[in-house]
């Protein structure tokens, strides 16, 4: 316990799933965390339970201005923000010639728009802090193609890629930039999807995952056990990426 003693952390879409997971987490290791989502009375409720060390902030993604209120409301709540956890996406399944042009740029709004908006408003309040860590979460769909997800792929590939040049352009002011490749975790997002499907039964580790489990790995990047590690990729995905079994079936 306290391994993020001290730290003020930001985590957004942190009303339910892997966010309220990590934030859990965060708190019970000593963190002060802003919770962050546009759905306020779920996010209100988990930062309530949490208590003292938790508060609860509105914030699209989308827009700048919520996030440089956001990051000022954790700045006059808790002090200058040592971790943020971009958390924040959402999916659209349709045919990449099915997919109509305003679904795929508003996937990319959320899913990159969004942690671009995020790191550049928390930068200056990390300075203050005098370093911290991001987490930007993106998906074994940054790591390979995945049918009918084509929006979702482009902007996990993309976060993946940010990921990398943010740590570069920010490791000369004590930031570090790490991404979490999730693969299926048990989360509203993915609801209606069996956890006994047949492509869970075929992974090295054969179920869907837990949302602590991918909450364990964003501990460990934002924590100072993981002082010297930026610019890198951690897919907490039962071995979904290693390759497929059916292949040889």
């Amino acid at each position: 316990m306290g391994r993020l003693e001290g730290k003020v952390a930001i985590i957004t879409g942190a009303a339910r799933g892997q966010g309220e997971a990590e934030a859990r987490l965060f708190v019970a290791e000593g963190a002060r965390v802003l919770l962050a989502d546009i759905r306020d009375e779920e996010g209100e409720a988990v930062a309530a339970d949490l208590g003292d060390a938790a508060a609860y902030v509105h914030l699209d993604v989308t827009d700048a201005a919520q996030w440089e209120a956001a990051v000022a409301h954790a700045e006059e709540r808790f002090g200058p923000v040592s971790v943020l956890v971009n958390n924040a996406g959402i999916l659209h399944f349709a045919p990449i010639d099915r997919t109509d042009p305003e679904d795929f740029e508003r996937v990319l709004r959320v899913n990159v728009h969004g942690v671009f908006l995020g790191i550049r408003a928390v930068t200056p309040s990390m300075v203050r802090a005098g370093g911290g860590s991001i987490v930007n979460i993106s998906s074994t769909a940054g790591l390979q193609g995945l049918p009918s997800l084509g929006a979702y792929v482009a902007s996990k590939w993309a976060v993946r890629g940010l990921t990398k040049t943010a740590a570069m352009d920010l490791g000369p002011k004590g930031i570090r930039v790490n991404s979490v490749h999730p693969g299926g975790i048990d989360t509203p997002m993915v609801a209606g999807t069996p956890a006994d499907a047949p492509f869970y039964k075929r992974l090295p580790v054969p179920r869907m995952g837990r949302p602590e489990e991918a909450a364990r790995a964003v501990l460990f990047l934002a924590s100072d056990e993981s002082s010297y590690v930026t610019g890198a990729e951690l897919a907490v995905d039962g071995g979904a990426t290693c390759g497929d079994h059916a292949i040889m079936s």
